[in-house]
């Protein structure tokens, strides 16, 4: 595991996207795997500016996105797919047919789901995970109490989870989809290299607690500590804990 500290949101979206260029500079058709959320946004705008600036072609690039609310879908303006496809997808050259997406709207959400593994199997895994990590330590949608062979399944969200997505729901609570798909643990974990983001004040005590406590269920990022390629990538108020 190793642990970077840069000093505010801005530099740890650009220092991530710097180590995605340097794995498709040595695998052109990189299996990427994608998160939504404020914490990437700076990550995503980085990796545009590169894109656009031809330091990588993302021409021959493949993705998997980690989580879906269930009912929302893609044209909704508060669905993971319509979050991605405004923030990155329509702004580089990555062909559609190579962007793979849970389907919140399936008919049957547990065929979807077992579909969605499968394709992440078939492909060969994913060579780079970037994640984030909720309040409560959930990485995807895993949220505490999640087990370390968890697969691709349909979830139920926790209320701290929902409470700090509300902002994307008119600030009613009422709107935010109690459940989701999401990536399991185990599907997570199976990425060769992993990379995840926390940044804010708001974070500091799950950094603390996931990074130097229990390795548990209960926090599910912690899981993480035992993979074998992790990085973790902090803004300074994000790492604010660490020292104590």
């Amino acid at each position: 595991m190793k642990i970077i500290i840069v000093n505010d949101a801005r530099d740890v979206g650009v220092k991530a996207a710097e180590l995605v260029v340097k794995e498709v500079i040595k695998k052109k058709n990189l299996v990427l795997g994608l998160a939504t959320g404020g914490t990437v946004i700076p990550f995503y705008r980085s990796l545009v500016g590169l894109v656009k600036n031809k330091k990588i072609d993302f021409s021959y690039i493949r993705s998997f996105n980690l989580d879906e609310y269930v009912g929302l879908n893609k044209k909704d303006k508060r669905s993971f797919y319509y979050f991605m496809n405004k923030n990155f997808f329509s702004k580089v050259s990555i062909w559609m047919r190579n962007v793979y997406f849970l389907n919140g709207m399936a008919k049957n959400l547990d065929v979807e789901c077992k579909e969605y593994e499968e394709g992440i199997n078939n492909i060969g895994g994913i060579d780079l995970q970037i994640l984030g990590i909720g309040r409560d330590g959930h990485i995807g949608f895993n949220e505490p109490g999640s087990s370390l062979k968890s697969k691709t399944r349909e979830v139920l969200l926790s209320d701290i989870t929902r409470k700090d997505n509300v902002k994307f729901f008119s600030g009613e609570i009422k709107k935010v989809p109690k459940r989701a798909l999401t990536m399991g643990i185990s599907t997570i974990f199976g990425a060769k290299k992993i990379i995840l983001l926390a940044c804010g004040e708001g974070k500091a005590e799950i950094v603390h607690r996931f990074l130097h406590g229990e390795i548990s269920e209960e926090v599910p990022a912690s899981f993480l500590r035992r993979h074998k390629d992790f990085i973790v990538i902090l803004d300074k108020e994000a790492a604010s804990e660490l020292k104590n």
